[in-house]
Parts: C-alpha cells; sequence; structure tokens
C-alpha cells in the first residue's frame, strides 16, 4: 500500500492510498520479464478521458518525480503522484483468473459513477473530460 502522511492536531497519521495484491504484482513482475523492463517502477496514474470523464493508466517507469508518493508491495516499486493519490486512497489492483481469461481489476471508493463499457469513471473530488465511447 502506498502511504500518505498527515497532520492531525499535530500527531502524524498514515491513510492508504493504493493496494497492489501478491496475484497483480505476480503478473506484473512477468510482465515487466516480458518487457524487459527490470528494474522499473509501477506507475499508477488517473487522467481525463473516457465516457465518465477519468481513467486509470498504469505503466513503467525508470524515473521517479519530485511529487511521487512510493511503496513497495511484494517487492515491487508502486508510484502515485501527490496530484492523483486523493482520487486513488483506498484503491485496490488486483489480478483476477477465469474460464474467459485473466486481467487486472481495479477498485476505487471514490468512483461515484462508471461508464458501461467499463474503462472509465467519474469521481466527486475532481472533474475530466468525457468522450465519446467506441
Amino acid at each position: 500500500m502506498i502511504l500518505i502522511r498527515k497532520k492531525v492536531i499535530g500527531l502524524t497519521s498514515l491513510q492508504k492510498v493504493v493496494e497492489v495484491t501478491e496475484a497483480a504484482v505476480f503478473h506484473i513482475h512477468e510482465m515487466m520479464e516480458h518487457n524487459e523492463e527490470q528494474g522499473s517502477f509501477l506507475r499508477v496514474v488517473v487522467k481525463g478521458g473516457g465516457c465518465s470523464g477519468l481513467s486509470y493508466g498504469m505503466h513503467f517507469d525508470k524515473e521517479k518525480m519530485d511529487d511521487d508518493l512510493e511503496d513497495v508491495q511484494h517487492g515491487l516499486t508502486v508510484l502515485v503522484t501527490r496530484e492523483d493519490a486523493p482520487i486513488l486512497t483506498g484503491t485496490k489492483i488486483d489480478y483476477k483468473q477465469s474460464l474467459m481469461g485473466g486481467g487486472f481489476t481495479i477498485d476505487n471508493p471514490n468512483a461515484i459513477a462508471s461508464c458501461g463499457c467499463g474503462s472509465s469513471f467519474k469521481a466527486a473530488k475532481r472533474e475530466g473530460t468525457p468522450e465519446v465511447c467506441d
């Protein structure tokens, strides 16, 4: 989990931002090896777009930025910018396998609505620019 430090009446409390499950990390490490990205970080982002205005992104990154929050989970370093942290707080990234195949799932308690195709979401804390779904 990525942690944000907040001052609360002179004390510091920790708040979870993103949790990546062990199953998801296993598949991310496989992807890193397949794409020759060993040593990279996983960057989780929120960007504008999709039917509902916001969409998730995950990609490999070799560099950390000054405003990154960082956490190591199951041997994987996960990065989130401070700007994206409030909208991602409490998000869980998992990998699910079924008879139809497998894929990553993102469960974000801050998403107040999602589009019918499931590729974008709307949040109360940040507006996005909706696009036409294909």
